[in-house]
């Protein structure tokens, strides 16, 4: 692999987890109009109109890829961020950030099972763990509430289970070594899919603070889509962090590999925190910032094996 490639690999990666950081803060502010499952619908579709006009082009896989593409828009998008909604609503948004942080693991465990590839080593472990340290203290940033909520945080660990898979679904896809664009494409399409059935039982829904909730009353909507700032937010999840950050995720993992990559993950906790500050107001407390610091320090054990590997 020459240096141009690894730039690229790792340019598209801190983009895309930049960009994902980022998300919260937006996503906070649509939550106050829109309910998640709208907000999911609404970007994704977005984000497929884009990378049709992007790349017009058909795609032309085998059934077995078609297959794979299916499972990693299930598992990936549909349920990978319905799961963690619905997780929101029976526990913390700290229990949730702190139980899907650790993605890198289930994605690790999937590859060695399934892709006989060697990972999970002792450095690897120590720099989850230190990693994980650091992301308990950014989640909290200076407020211990940390409660156990079976139900919610069961629900928060299913959510990384499918990231797992849906790393799993990539590694194996990219091999075809097919468009990037189209491929992501393809996933989006899928994605869609099996969020209709769900769109369709949030019509019938007479909860507004429920997640799958669907407005339907033409004057709340005239008001929620006339408004500027809310389609600026929306289209920046759908287009950029959906649309771009897909792709530039997907490219990533193809140049330096799906598990190396994922590890990034991490820092997603730490941009979130900062910007949060920068446009809400949040303060970073001194245990929010030590806590940055363990996961960076984390993510660096970690990659030290990972050189090894590539």
């Amino acid at each position: 692999m020459n240096t141009d490639s690894k730039i690229l690999g790792y340019f598209s990666a801190c983009f895309a987890i930049v960009i994902w950081g980022i998300t919260f803060v937006c996503t906070k502010h649509l939550l106050l109009y829109f309910s998640a499952l709208e907000i999911l619908f609404i970007r994704f579709i977005q984000a497929y109109v884009f990378l049709f006009i992007l790349y017009p082009h058909k795609l032309k896989v085998s059934k077995k890829e078609n297959l794979l593409l299916a499972l990693a828009g299930l598992t990936g998008i549909t349920l990978y961020q319905y799961t963690e909604n619905i997780a929101l609503n029976f526990t913390t948004a700290s229990n949730v950030s702190i139980i899907v942080s650790i993605c890198p693991i289930f994605t690790a465990l999937t590859a060695q099972l399934f892709l006989k590839e060697k990972h999970l080593t002792l450095k690897f472990i120590i720099g989850f763990i230190i990693a994980f340290a650091g992301i308990i203290l950014v989640s909290f940033n200076g407020k211990i509430n940390f409660n156990l909520s079976p139900k919610g945080d069961i629900i928060a660990l299913l959510s990384s289970i499918c990231w797992g898979f849906y790393s799993l679904f990539i590694t194996i896809i990219n091999k075809g070594q097919h468009n990037t664009i189209a491929i992501t494409r393809k996933i989006f399409f899928y994605a869609i899919l099996f969020m209709i059935p769900i769109m369709i039982f949030g019509i019938f829904s007479d909860n507004p603070k429920s997640i799958t909730y669907v407005e339907l009353s033409a004057q709340l909507n005239a008001v929620r889509f006339s408004s500027i700032l809310n389609w600026t937010l929306l289209s920046f999840l759908g287009i950029c962090a959906s649309g771009i950050c897909f792709i530039a995720w997907n490219k990533a993992c193809t140049i330096l590999g799906t598990v190396n990559i994922t590890t990034g993950l991490y820092l997603i906790p730490v941009i979130t925190i900062i910007f949060a500050a920068i446009f809400l107001n949040e303060k970073i407390t001194l245990m929010g910032a030590i806590g940055s610091t363990l996961t960076i320090i984390g993510l660096f054990v970690t990659s030290m094996q990972q050189k090894k590997n590539c």
